[in-house]
């Protein structure tokens, strides 16, 4: 694979400029050229717009995070990191709550210096992310025989933040996806995570030194044993892909000439799964488990037609929102810029080696992890949470991840195309331009979609942050002067529980975490 993308990069490449394909039947030497100037001021133009437009959103974000305030389940992280210590919340998570220990171990860290660290943990995912993405795309460039130069990474860039923006505000729970640390640390730090860890597999791989890979795929292992005691759907969706891609690394099947890539995959599976089972067979999980109902076994048949039907549902709220199309839009803009443009090229001739059976295996391998990933995540949502599971928006993170990006890819792909296509014809410099012109706009256009959600989350965050602060400093002046039982009123944002969101004190756990947040007996409400 290396060995292709190095030459592919260096025979074939691509500054991001028009289509250089001399290789159809009549394409004179001066018709596929002529043109470049006008693509080479587009691409840029288009780029930097879409960098400035989804940047914006994401750049919202990140400061909003200075504006996030304990809700629902921060108030017991907050007191038991500040109480327990790291080690110590890491215990309570894997005896008493839920087995999860690396995201107790995470909470520990995020919350162990008051609330510094859940204020700068959105815009410290948005940078890991966006450079993970980036040099992920990068990649991607390489095996379609072209050499990331500056405006094939201005376009990377601006597919990063735009695929970010469309996961953050396009769906039903901003709030939770982006600011509110619990649910970041277990639903979207993962993909992050994911992402490097995809950069790792690539570098393992291509490693010509024994002891250098062996040492990726104990990393690998390691890994995967970390997200399998941090997220259970991301670890069901991470393990389809990679049984999917081991599967398929086979290098009987030719599209992998050795066997590294087939056995990163097992040790990343095998992590996977030890992480489960030490999760599983938790104490915690255990006492979870025991909290809830005597019902049917969710492989029962009334289940899994149960299942089934809210899967239905949350399809069609996802397909409901078209902004998603967007990651499809400025996959064309990216592989307009970056696609082949000699047949004569390694990565091409590595395409033409593998069987089209073959090939298209691997083109659609997202489509049944992420319709199986996502049926994985509603069963895993009934199990734990009942019929009303579903809704819990903040969990499709898990999959609309690897969707946006297999959206930006297949857009590429179509883009690579459509460029080598549109190069032919005796009008390429405006047909080329039109189809950069037109996946800008409508890549502007789903951002733009995005903006009301954008406005809406600012305005709330803001104004419980602002109410919060006062109430805050009511209650520790209380604290201060010795009193027991303080008011509160509780402060809704983004479809989470706050105090007195039962009808018994007793089984109000969120009151009974504001109470040893502040050192008092017990609140009440005002």
């Amino acid at each position: 694979m290396s060995t292709a993308s190095s030459k592919g990069g260096g025979e074939g490449e691509a500054d991001g400029a028009g289509t250089d394909s001399g290789a159809g039947p009549g394409a004179g030497p001066g018709r596929s050229s002529g043109h470049r100037p006008l693509i080479r001021r587009l691409l840029p133009g288009a780029g930097a717009t879409l960098v400035a437009a989804a940047g914006a959103l994401i750049a919202v974000g990140c400061f909003l995070g200075l504006y996030v305030r304990p809700t629902s389940d921060d108030w017991c992280a907050a007191w038991k990191s500040r109480d327990l210590g790291v080690l110590g919340i890491t215990s309570d998570f894997y005896t008493t709550q839920n087995g999860r220990i690396t995201n107790a171990f995470l909470s520990g860290v995020i919350y162990g210096d008051g609330l510094i660290g859940v204020k700068v943990l959105p815009t410290v995912i948005v940078v890991t992310f966006t450079a993970g993405l980036v040099l992920l795309g990068c990649e991607f460039v390489r095996l379609l025989g072209a050499i990331p130069r500056a405006v094939t990474v201005m376009t990377l860039t601006a597919c990063s933040l735009a695929v970010q923006a469309l996961v953050y505000y396009a769906g039903t729970r901003s709030y939770q996806v982006l600011l509110w640390a619990p649910a970041t640390i277990s639903h979207t730090i993962p993909s992050v995570i994911g992402v490097w860890a995809l950069l790792l597999a690539v570098r393992t791989v291509r490693q010509p030194r024994a002891g250098v890979r062996a040492g990726g795929f104990a990393a690998a292992f390691l890994i995967a044993f970390a997200l399998g005691t941090l997220s259970e759907p991301f670890a069901l969706v991470s393990g389809l892909l990679a049984a999917g891609a081991g599967l398929l690394a086979l290098p009987r099947l030719k599209l992998a000439q050795t066997w590294h890539a087939f056995t990163w995959c097992v040790f990343w599976c095998a992590g996977l799964l030890c992480g489960l089972i030490v999760l599983y067979t938790s104490p915690g999980a255990r006492w979870r488990r025991a909290q809830q109902p005597d019902r049917e076994s969710v492989l029962s048949a009334s289940e899994l037609e149960a299942t089934f039907r809210d899967w239905l549902h949350m399809w069609d709220s996802v397909t409901g929102q078209w902004a998603y199309l967007g990651a499809a839009a400025i996959g064309v803009l990216l592989g307009l810029g970056t696609g082949i443009r000699t047949p004569a090229t390694a990565a091409w001739r590595r395409r033409r080696a593998v069987s089209r059976p073959m090939l298209l295996a691997v083109l659609l391998l997202p489509v049944p992890v992420v319709v199986l990933g996502s049926f994985a995540v509603v069963l895993g949502l009934r199990s734990g949470y009942g019929p009303s599971g579903w809704t819990y928006a903040r969990t499709w993170t898990n999959y609309l991840v690897p969707m946006e990006l297999a959206l930006c890819g297949y857009g590429a792909l179509l883009g690579e195309w459509a460029g080598r296509t549109l190069a032919r014809r005796r009008n390429a410099p405006v047909a080329v331009s039109a189809a950069v012109v037109a996946a800008g706009a409508l890549t502007l256009a789903a951002l733009a979609a995005l903006v009301p959600n954008v406005q809406q989350l600012t305005t709330a965050t803001v104004t419980r942050a602002v109410a919060w602060d006062a109430q805050n400093s009511r209650i520790r002046s209380g604290a201060a002067q010795g009193a027991t039982d303080l008011g509160y009123r509780p402060l809704y944002i983004g479809s989470l529980a706050e105090p007195f969101f039962t009808s018994a004190y007793e089984r109000d756990w969120v009151a009974g975490c504001v109470s040893k947040w502040y050192g008092i007996t017990q609140i009440h409400r005002l």
